[in-house]
């Protein structure tokens, strides 16, 4: 699963930033979300991810979803699991 897609799963608010240009990685793309925890920006390309407030990046929905929501491992893993389920 892409950084993209965990966002989805996991926002309660997002918006793709229309006027964001990436210098390095052509690919990457900058979000605004609202989880329970919080208020994010974040740059994804492809599983990578980043956010520019936090100064702190990883890789995989699992390590995004430990950042936004503040789960530890296991319960990031239950928490995707649920959400997918709840998608169908």
């Amino acid at each position: 699963m892409h950084g993209e897609d965990a966002l989805a799963l996991l926002a309660i608010y997002l918006k793709a930033d229309p006027t964001y240009r990436p210098i390095k990685d052509m690919t990457s793309r900058r979000w605004h979300l609202r989880t329970a925890c919080g208020e994010f920006e974040i740059l994804t390309s492809g599983a990578k991810w980043y956010d520019t407030r936090a100064k702190k990046g990883g890789g995989g929905a699992i390590d995004l979803t430990m950042h936004v929501e503040k789960l530890s491992f296991v319960d990031a893993v239950k928490c995707l699991q649920e959400r997918i389920r709840a998608r169908g």
